[in-house]
């Protein structure tokens, strides 16, 4: 296993989209154990395959009841809204006030290639979300509202990052 870097703001893989993940073999079972383990060293309660620079459809997430993984995820339904303070591994030791809908629905499969959903409001509503839009290639930002954005985007500007953006 390995920790890897994490991509920052600016890094355009950031803003690509995930393949289908084709076959579950070993190269995945690895991707997926050194996911956890760069989320892990983070910390972070998410990481999405595209934050470390590979462009496939995984997601692992632990928000404190153990390690789980979606391979080729989707979010089949939400309801409701809840505005929260949301950060980003991507962004770092940044947040911001972003309402999405409080209770989320996502379905893929686990390493074993079975068909598996977890569903949850609030904290691991949020984390399904915010991991499968990495997989979309959409980072939180796009979801500020506008006068937000700009001045976050200017802020990240200001300090250097962003610059490819």
């Amino acid at each position: 296993m390995a920790i890897f870097p994490i991509r920052t703001f600016g890094d355009p893989v950031l803003r690509s989209s995930a393949a289908a993940v084709q076959v579950i073999d070993e190269s995945i079972e690895r991707l997926v154990q050194d996911m956890l383990e760069t989320m892990y060293a983070a910390p972070g309660v998410g990481l999405a395959a595209p934050q470390i620079g590979v462009l496939k459809s995984v997601a692992v997430f632990d928000v404190g009841e153990g390690p789980n993984v979606l391979i080729n995820p989707k979010i089949v339904e939400t309801s409701g809204e809840w505005t929260f303070d949301e950060g980003c591994l991507s962004v770092p030791e940044r947040y911001w006030p972003i309402s999405r809908p409080g209770w989320a629905r996502a379905r893929g499969l686990n390493l074993d290639g079975e068909d598996v959903e977890y569903e949850g409001d609030e904290l691991l509503g949020r984390v399904l979300q915010h991991e499968l839009d990495h997989l979309q290639g959409i980072l939180l930002i796009e979801r500020l509202e506008t006068r937000v954005r700009k001045a976050a985007l200017r802020d990240l500007r200001n300090e250097g990052l962003g610059l490819l953006q």
